[in-house]
């Protein structure tokens, strides 16, 4: 665990969840080659096992924009990056990074990170007052129906929008960046090639979406310019038929799997 102590206020932040992800089938295509810009980031080109902190987007986020980011699978207690100070906290280390308010996006603003969200899924279209709240968090949100689950160019458009916002930072003050992918989530069955809406989705179109979004990544690492750390992560996975189930908001362990990965970039010119 990185001393994160040293790291907020030297480095960039960035968090990025591909919604929906499965663990299962972020490691089979990082070993079969299909997502080759991810692998080369992520530390061996192995995704970490972890339990998401929720079984649907909403949950899954306010858990981790309050610090408990997706836990390692086995026995703890283990570390955090961010805490909240509470007196008794097991998961609080001389590592973890502790911010004296509700949640770290605003922690992180109370350090001097310009705060920005390009959301994704329906939880931060800001059309309503429920999608508004997690966007609500940040000093600067966007979303647009291109970036949205229904786009079939939804990461392309979203990538755009989060290099505009990094290259828009003023050299003096850092930034936390947090960018939600869409594609994964349903519908995905347009990103499988021949794929129509009378198959629906499935593990296949999944898998095709999840290579999408790889291929789409590359433009915004390049665009960190500044020394980054990067978070990169699913906040819960889905079912397609095991055990009877489908969809997610449900205790399975293909939705409480999820995959993780966190490093450092440096600065580039």
């Amino acid at each position: 665990m990185p001393d994160m102590n040293s790291v907020i206020g030297s480095h960039d932040l960035v968090l990025i969840t591909i919604d929906t992800l499965r663990y299962d089938v972020a490691c089979s295509l990082a070993d079969e080659g299909r997502t080759p810009v991810l692998a080369g980031l992520i530390p061996g080109g192995r995704w970490e096992r972890r339990h998401a902190p929720g079984n649907f987007t909403f949950a899954s986020h306010a858990a981790m924009f309050a610090g408990f980011l997706p836990t390692p699978d086995g026995q703890g207690p283990h570390p955090r990056l961010f805490a909240a100070r509470f007196a008794g906290s097991a998961t609080t280390a001389g590592g973890t990074w502790v911010f004296d308010a509700p949640d770290m996006v605003s922690g992180l603003a109370e350090a001097g990170y310009h705060t920005v969200c390009v959301g994704g899924v329906g939880f931060f279209n800001k059309q309503g007052a429920l999608g508004s709240v997690l966007p609500g968090m940040f000093a600067e949100s966007h979303w647009s129906p291109g970036f949205g689950v229904t786009s079939p160019t939804s990461t392309r458009s979203q990538v755009d929008r989060a290099r505009e916002v990094v290259e828009a930072q003023p050299a003096d003050r850092r930034l936390f960046l947090f960018l939600n992918v869409s594609a994964l989530h349903q519908p995905n069955w347009f990103h499988l090639p021949g794929g129509t809406r009378q198959d629906g989705d499935t593990l296949a179109s999944h898998a095709a979406a999840l290579e999408y979004v790889d291929s789409e990544l590359a433009p915004l690492f390049a665009a960190l310019r500044r020394p980054s750390f990067v978070i990169v992560c699913s906040d819960h996975g889905t079912a397609y038929g095991e055990d009877g189930y489908t969809g997610h908001r449900l205790g399975h362990e293909v939705v409480w799997t999820v995959p993780y990965a966190e490093f450092f970039l440096e600065a580039t010119t």
